[in-house]
């Protein structure tokens, strides 16, 4: 199936706002769909257990139906860095461990299927391995996210450089606007971004504006409206 690694330049890139939008548009295309967030830190507890909003966001863009635990079978409390919190709950994350925690979900057969990942490209996992290297245990391309704010320009080019080093291709790029006023100067906010198309050196698959005020549900159909499914979709 295809599948693809959602990372960002940061955390509050607007990872899951992408990943949704990208679900949501491939939806409205008639094909089958599957989001995984693997570990989430900021769970809320609810009688049927932690969830965590992003993750419930991925679920309700997936069709068919998933369980939650499949969705996101690592869930912490704390909204810390995910191996701090696994930490704390007494858990060790490992690569192993989410290898074999995904296999059931990715062993279904979806049109698309997105694995997002948790802040950015180097989170760590735990004293030895970072997050990224689920991306690379599974070979899966990446698309990143990058949210527009000063300073994005060095964060997402560190970021490329750095996927690039572990093997991966980059599917495509999102700019998010997670910064208003980025975008003030309409003049200096289109120079950033030729930037960021000529030296990301991957395919735009959008620029998502500021979305406030919506349910994740709303902002996910919208956010489709300003993307394009990565080559081959």
């Amino acid at each position: 199936m295809p599948c693809y690694f959602i990372t960002g330049t940061d955390t509050d890139a607007g990872k899951t706002l992408v990943a949704s939008g990208l679900l949501a548009l491939a939806r409205r295309q008639a094909m089958t769909t599957l989001g995984l967030k693997p570990v989430a830190s900021g769970c809320e507890s609810t009688a049927l257990g932690l969830r965590n909003i992003d993750a419930l966001t991925l679920q309700a863009q997936s069709t068919p139906a998933m369980a939650y635990e499949q969705i996101n079978p690592y869930a912490y409390a704390p909204p810390i860095a995910p191996h701090l919190a696994a930490r704390y709950a007494g858990d060790r994350l490992t690569l192993e461990g989410l290898v074999h925690a995904l296999a059931p979900a990715l062993a279904e057969p979806r049109d698309l299927a997105l694995v997002e990942g948790a802040g950015g490209w180097r989170v760590p996992l735990n004293d030895d391995e970072d997050l990224a290297g689920l991306a690379e245990r599974l070979a899966l391309p990446v698309i990143l996210v990058v949210g527009l704010k000063l300073g994005c320009l060095n964060h997402a080019r560190l970021s490329a450089e750095a996927i690039r080093a572990d093997g991966l291709p980059i599917a495509g790029w999102v700019g998010n606007l997670v910064d208003p006023g980025f975008a003030a100067d309409a003049g200096l906010f289109g120079d950033n971004i030729d930037h960021l198309r000529a030296r990301l050196a991957a395919p735009c698959l959008g620029i998502v504006p500021r979305l406030d005020g919506q349910t994740p549900k709303a902002r996910a159909e919208a956010a489709a409206m300003h993307l394009t499914l990565p080559t081959g979709h």
